[in-house]
């Protein structure tokens, strides 16, 4: 009779064990952070002054980025898409210190990371970044 109750009970332990792991599984599964990035590369200034950089009249004075996060719960709340990235740029145009010189903003990239676990909760960040160079008289 004790060889009954053994394998009764190995049974019943391999069997917690399994539902232990398929638990453990899930809960991985469901709580692991889904994500996807995007970069977008464009020309973003609309100034009607054309400038041409056939001769070494510019130096690099460097690279400057602007970041905007905005958080969703149920897929509700927070600010558009377009509203995030006024925001980055904004805060990127202000480190450039465009006021102190002849500066403009070139290579202007844009990043986007959205992480989360949707529809429950994600988070949108975008990255606005450019290089900054100033013209040499």
């Amino acid at each position: 009779m004790s060889n009954k109750y053994e394998y009764i009970t190995l049974l019943e332990t391999n069997t917690m064990k399994k539902n232990k792991l398929s638990l453990l599984g899930f809960c991985f599964w469901f709580l692991n952070s889904c994500g996807y990035n995007n970069a977008i590369l464009f020309h973003q200034n609309q100034n009607s002054t054309q400038v041409i950089l056939g001769t070494n009249n510019f130096k690099v004075v460097g690279k400057v980025s602007g970041t905007a996060e905005v958080e969703y719960i149920l897929m509700i709340g927070g600010l558009d898409k377009r509203r995030i990235y006024e925001n980055a740029y904004s805060e990127m145009v202000n480190k450039a210190n465009l006021d102190s010189g002849s500066r403009a903003l070139a290579n202007v990239v844009t990043e986007e990371h959205v992480g989360g676990v949707p529809p429950f909760y994600y988070k949108r960040t975008l990255t606005v970044s450019a290089t900054v160079i100033e013209f040499k008289w």
